[in-house]
């Protein structure tokens, strides 16, 4: 594939082109009116979250910055994110994060009702009417103060038991296959390959764009008659803090530089398959950076298929969509670049076109074909190309 960017004015053009974004960029910031970082993390806490995720970069600042360059263009603004990642040195390694100790925001059991701990709705829009309201209109459904004046019960400050605690302690849960994933594995220094290990799966989802794993969890569980498949249930959502703590390089023991908020997802599938251990049942497991539950739970979702479907043609087929197929960065890039000039792809394409026509007709019944210029993409090519198809 040849590219010809600089020819007939090329350059000046996508100067030019770059010139309009800076333009347009500064005109939306004159006068000092520019947006300060902190009120976008105020107001767009939900989509920094998300772009933070598919970039693999806690930092509520720099994303700020990615948002507003990107003029909000999520794939724009992770892709500014991510390439200021590559640039950064990496000065340690985290201890393993215990989610067991996360200081929760919100936590739901969708499979039991009362289960160990409270049910946290936290900060949700689950439950909040879709009306659209315009600045300065008043609430059309305002919160009944009887209501919300009501004191929840309290519950101690200490860890409580996960639901996946709770059906291993019963022997209800299938134990996760041993395999060789002595280390987690790191995409960001290790290119994606197959077959995959577990942690290379999770890794890969942690980084996916977000609805393109909701589209492939959807796709999924969509039967051929049109209905979804709702044997997976959520044992638990969370979304909380957790605390990062590093090894001291000179005394050795573990000193906390700092925390992050994480979504969390765990869910479970009864094994009723030929075949399988009718007694239990398998976990899925999915986080992500920031509050972005439909991540955590697509992501719990497609690791619970993963690990059913080990070792099998259609467990081998999702590892390969995972890994390859999931990545915002590498879909949009390769998407965007189809923008660029193909001039030469398209011509050689075309004179196979053409000589597949001569082939089809007679000698002597055989239109004349239109003579191509040497330079490919000018306008002598496309007024050939009108030619083509035209009787004689």
């Amino acid at each position: 594939m040849t590219y010809a960017g600089t020819n007939k004015g090329g350059t000046a053009a996508i100067v030019a082109a770059e010139r309009l974004v800076t333009r347009n960029r500064v005109a939306a910031f004159r006068d000092g009116t520019s947006i300060p970082p902190e009120q976008v993390i105020a107001t767009f806490r939900a989509s920094l979250d998300r772009i933070m995720g598919e970039a693999g970069l806690w930092d509520e600042t720099l994303a700020a910055y990615a948002f507003l360059q990107a003029g909000g263009d999520y794939a724009e603004a992770v892709h500014l994110l991510r390439a200021h990642r590559s640039t950064l040195p990496r000065l340690a390694v985290s201890e393993p994060v215990d989610a067991r100790s996360m200081q929760i925001l919100r936590r739901i059991v969708p499979a039991h009702r009362s289960p160990d701990g409270p049910q946290l709705l936290g900060a949700t829009v689950d439950y909040t009417a879709r009306i659209l309201r315009r600045p300065g209109e008043g609430d059309p459904l305002p919160i009944v103060d009887d209501i919300s004046a009501q004191q929840p019960p309290e519950y101690a400050d200490e860890p409580f038991q996960r639901y996946s605690d709770f059906l291993r302690e019963r022997d209800l849960l299938a134990p996760h296959e041993p395999h060789d994933d002595p280390e987690p594995i790191d995409l960001a220094l290790n290119p994606p390959a197959l077959p995959a290990p577990r942690s290379a799966l999770l890794s890969a989802m942690s980084l996916a764009e977000t609805g393109g794993l909701v589209g492939m969890w959807y796709r999924s569980i969509l039967g051929p008659d049109g209905y979804a498949d709702e044997s997976v249930t959520l044992g638990e959502v969370r979304h909380g803090t957790v605390a990062l703590d590093v090894t001291h390089p000179h005394t050795g023991k573990p000193v906390r530089i700092g925390s992050l908020r994480v979504s969390e997802t765990e869910c479970f599938s009864h094994l009723d398959e030929r075949g399988e251990d009718p007694s239990r049942f398998q976990a899925g497991y999915g986080m992500a950076l920031g509050h972005n539950e439909r991540k955590t739970i697509a992501m719990a979702n497609m690791d619970l298929a993963a690990t059913r479907y080990a070792g099998t043609d259609e467990g081998d087929s999702l590892q390969q969509l995972i890994m390859l197929t999931t990545d915002g960065l590498a879909s949009n890039g390769f998407l965007e670049h189809l923008k660029l000039p193909h001039y030469v792809t398209f011509r050689s394409m075309l004179d196979r076109a053409l000589a597949a026509r001569a082939e089809q007709q007679p000698a002597q019944q055989a239109p004349q074909q239109p003579e191509l210029t040497d330079q490919a993409g000018d306008l002598d090519d496309v007024r050939d190309i009108q030619k083509v198809g035209q009787p004689a």
